[in-house]
């Protein structure tokens, strides 16, 4: 005697909740706002990577171009160099986006003696000063100085072979990849300037003067 297997009806398969898979909780866990944050500082911490990954992009192409540095470096060295430095500049930018979210002020609970603690402000306001204060020289000051002048810091001419100076679409191609740069250190300075009112403020509490 056979029995009926149970069916499961259309309303009851709707309320089932479906397991999130790892990447998406990942990616959730990753972007959770802490509280205060308001929505323009979250915006601007999530456009950070926006305006590297340009750059990146244009920096990946090296891997194909034939002749690499004038052959004063090997072929794998470089190729190993700008996928190195790519996927870091990727992760620097994404530390962004910690001053809104919440492991930015708890640490996670899978660190080790760390995980459920409060940050403390000053270890993410000074390396975040720090390095606004970095890029804004590098890519806001120095890069359109560079770019105006046509010169090296030193003030020797940039070489024949700089990708500014080859003309035509490669030379479109390489300011709108690099171009967006610029913002990068004054929104990483908006950002921390934010993150340091909020925690000031939670910190003082609502009876501070």
């Amino acid at each position: 005697m056979f029995r009926a297997r149970p069916t499961t009806t259309t309303d009851e398969a709707a309320n089932t909740p479906r397991r999130e898979g790892r990447l998406p909780r990942a990616w959730r866990a990753a972007h959770e706002p802490a509280a205060g944050v308001p929505r323009w500082a979250r915006r601007v911490a999530y456009a950070v990577p926006l305006v590297v990954l340009p750059s990146g992009i244009w920096r990946l192409g090296v891997l194909f171009a034939p002749d690499k540095r004038g052959g004063a470096i090997e072929d794998w060295a470089m190729n190993g160099y700008v996928v190195f430095l790519t996927l870091v500049s990727e992760a620097l930018a994404f530390t962004a986006v910690g001053l809104v979210a919440r492991w930015g002020e708890v640490f996670p609970r899978w660190m080790p003696g760390w995980g459920g603690r409060r940050v403390p402000t000053a270890a993410a306001v000074v390396p975040a000063t720090v390095g606004a204060t970095i890029l804004t020289l590098v890519f806001t000051v120095i890069a359109i100085v560079t770019t105006v002048t046509q010169t090296k810091i030193n003030g020797d001419p940039l070489p024949a072979d700089y990708p500014s100076r080859a003309g035509g679409w490669e030379t479109a191609y390489f300011y709108a990849s690099y171009a967006p740069l610029v913002l990068w250190g004054p929104m990483l300075g908006l950002l921390t300037y934010a993150y340091w009112r909020r925690r000031r403020s939670a910190t003082a509490g609502p009876h501070s003067c």
